[in-house]
């Protein structure tokens, strides 16, 4: 029996649909926010609308408030539901190395030259991406089953300047842990560890009383 191997582009994209993300119904919601860096420990509220927005609300310190909006933003941005082809139509995939775990390298050409990925069991689990003017390079060690979708557990994240290569800030460690709310997975938790100069600096976000917003009547 003949078996047909998968192009790198439709092993790419069964992974890539494979993600856990909202569909068009999502109402939004809104959660208290207990946000922790280091010794320090603040209160808020926070709000995603149906058009996955994100406002801080009840926080005075715009450094914090800053801090909980970026993870909100990052919360919404990572759960909209893109087609592939509305992403990825201009590039093109080849194969690279096979990972010792089996984890398949996946080579970008076209619009999105010298982006890499890797796929592992059917999920992304690493990225490595030019976003802004800067390389952000992603691994991911463990994600949740949702049933619809993988989410991302624990996983790292380092920049890097695309001409000299040479590292930016420091090497963060995330770990993500969700509930159910209504039928949608939502973070609840958030930890991140950096490393500078030796030094390991805490944030921890953690999102409480979450509730879906009323949908907006057509």
């Amino acid at each position: 029996m003949t078996v047909t191997k998968l192009s790198a582009q439709e092993l790419f994209r069964a992974a890539y649909e494979n993600r856990y993300t909202w569909d068009q119904n999502f109402p939004g919601y809104t959660a208290d926010v207990t946000y922790k860096y280091d010794e320090e420990v603040l209160t808020a509220q926070v709000r995603i609308n149906a058009d996955l927005k994100a406002e801080v609300l009840g926080l005075d310190n715009e450094e914090a408030k800053k801090a909980i909006h970026s993870q909100a933003w990052e919360i919404a941005i990572h759960r909209i539901r893109r087609a592939f082809a509305d992403t990825h139509s201009a590039n093109t995939f080849s194969y690279g190395a096979t990972d010792a775990n089996g984890a398949v390298e996946i080579l970008v050409g076209g619009k999105a030259d010298g982006d890499k990925y890797k796929v592992h069991n059917n999920e992304v689990s690493h990225v490595h991406r030019l976003i802004h003017g800067t390389f952000v390079t992603i691994n991911t060690f463990s994600s949740h089953q949702t049933g619809e979708g993988y989410l991302s557990h624990t996983y790292d994240s380092v920049y890097h300047d695309p001409k000299t290569g040479e590292q930016k800030g420091g090497r963060s460690e995330f770990t993500d842990e969700y509930e159910k709310v209504g039928k949608y997975f939502i973070l609840n938790r958030r930890e991140i560890r950096t490393e500078i100069a030796g030094k390991i600096s805490t944030q921890e976000f953690i999102f409480s009383n979450i509730k879906l917003l009323e949908p907006v009547a057509a």
